[in-house]
């Protein structure tokens, strides 16, 4: 598997985690700005922004490690145009982190992983 078939399985497997936990998906790999966010979702009253990291284990470290200072930018500039071209601004956002590792086939949501700076 390249990069990028397992980063969209990853996502896959993300979607279905999230659907299970009766969050509502109302976007994947939205793009504005030359930003993305892998999945948008409603989480209750909440917006919630998530991204996706895949990887085969966790032998050379965390997922969400690399989710660094500038994709946290990227992900918060997207979100702000997401919300307000969609009139979602009344809602409350979170920032979510979703690992997948292929080999264990395991999930770690980390809810609320940063915050908009």
């Amino acid at each position: 598997m390249n990069n990028k078939s397992i980063g969209n399985f990853g996502e896959e497997r993300a979607v279905e985690y999230l659907k299970d936990k009766n969050y509502k998906i109302l976007d994947r790999n939205y793009r504005a700005l030359g930003k993305e966010i892998d999945i948008v979702t409603m989480d209750g009253n909440i917006l919630v922004f998530i991204e996706v990291k895949t990887r085969n284990s966790k032998k050379f470290g965390n997922a969400a490690e690399a989710v660094d200072y500038f994709k946290i930018q990227n992900i918060v500039t997207a979100s702000i145009n997401y919300a307000i071209s969609k009139n979602l601004t009344h809602y409350q956002i979170r920032y979510d982190i979703i690992e997948y590792y292929l080999k264990e086939d395991y999930i770690n949501h980390i809810e609320n992983a940063f915050y908009a700076l």
